[in-house]
């Protein structure tokens, strides 16, 4: 049997509610209306009963808006899928029969903008953005791993590390006997994170962290939600990689410029310190390995080199 090394150290992400304009009432939880009232086109629910524009698809169920594959079929098909984590389900990887394509299609057709925004290049270069940092996070690749080192993303469901990983907090106080530690695509961590996620796709993830390790459709929807939200003064990646973000003159200055490997800055700003982090280079190696299967183009700013931190 062969050994497979764990490469990737859990994120720790402190994520803000972003902003959102809300609208008028929808079902589950305001206004009156019945739980399968649905949102109009264009708006989404993030679970307080209200419709706006920004978060996650929630009004009545996932599947309000068409199948569950969606417009994400046209992006990436289920054989893309599979050739780009080609090793997910190798016997020796502990995410073996959990991360499926139809759950990442549901999960995405969740998400309002999600691999539809822009012309179709534009589309599946966040798709393989998205499914590039994810997948460092969950790698079981080494050097001189069977078919290269970025053919074994998603090969973990959860950290090695469980400890409680709970902080004080206000508004998400950890649940008795929980463990936030990183689970999921983007091994979200920290129980203000849990909390956070849970609300925007509608599960109560403070009470119920192991969902993300045992719901592969959740599982995605966090790392969605982590995709899609602006944390502070950053905007999100869905935004960097859509070109929906235009940098400010301060942002030009610091070099901080829309492409993938804005994208490095804003979920890890310790690999971006001399060029020379391997974390990074992992990572641009994954998304090069999922453009070339998408037969697109990698785009302007590849790489993180001279960026300054937001």
């Amino acid at each position: 049997m062969r050994k497979i090394y764990r490469s990737f150290v859990a994120l720790t992400f402190v994520l803000f509610a972003s902003a959102t304009s809300w609208a008028q009432p929808c079902g589950g939880g305001g206004g009156g209306e019945p739980e399968n009232a649905m949102c109009p086109k264009g708006l989404c629910s993030a679970g307080s009963g209200f419709c706006g524009s920004g978060f996650v698809r929630r009004c009545g169920s996932d599947l309000t808006f068409g199948s569950p594959i969606g417009e994400i079929g046209s992006v990436i098909s289920s054989s893309d899928f599979d050739e780009m984590l080609q090793h997910r389900n190798d016997r020796n990887c502990k995410s073996n029969g959990f991360y499926s394509y139809e759950a990442f299609a549901v999960a995405a057709s969740a998400f309002v903008g999600f691999g539809t925004t822009g012309n179709l290049n534009i589309r599946k270069r966040e798709v393989a953005a998205f499914l590039a940092q994810t997948s460092h996070e969950t790698t079981g690749g080494w050097a001189s791993a069977p078919d290269g080192p970025y053919a074994w993303g998603y090969c973990y469901i959860d950290s090695t590390i469980k400890d409680a990983s709970c902080t004080p907090s206000p508004n998400w106080p950890c649940a008795s006997g929980k463990q936030y530690y990183g689970r999921g695509p983007f091994q979200i961590t920290y129980n203000f994170n849990y909390g956070a996620a849970g609300r925007a796709i509608g599960v109560d993830l403070i009470n119920n962290p192991d969902l993300v390790a045992t719901n592969p459709t959740i599982s995605f929807k966090t790392a969605l939600w982590f995709w899609m939200t602006p944390q502070g003064n950053k905007p999100s990646c869905h935004d960097v990689m859509t070109g929906n973000w235009v940098p400010s003159d301060e942002d030009v200055s610091a070099k901080r410029l829309p492409g993938y490997g804005l994208t490095i800055n804003l979920i890890n700003v310790s690999e971006c310190v001399d060029g020379t982090d391997d974390r990074a280079a992992n990572r641009i190696g994954f998304y090069k390995r999922y453009c070339d299967i998408l037969n697109i183009q990698y785009g302007d700013n590849l790489d993180y080199v001279g960026q300054q931190p937001f």
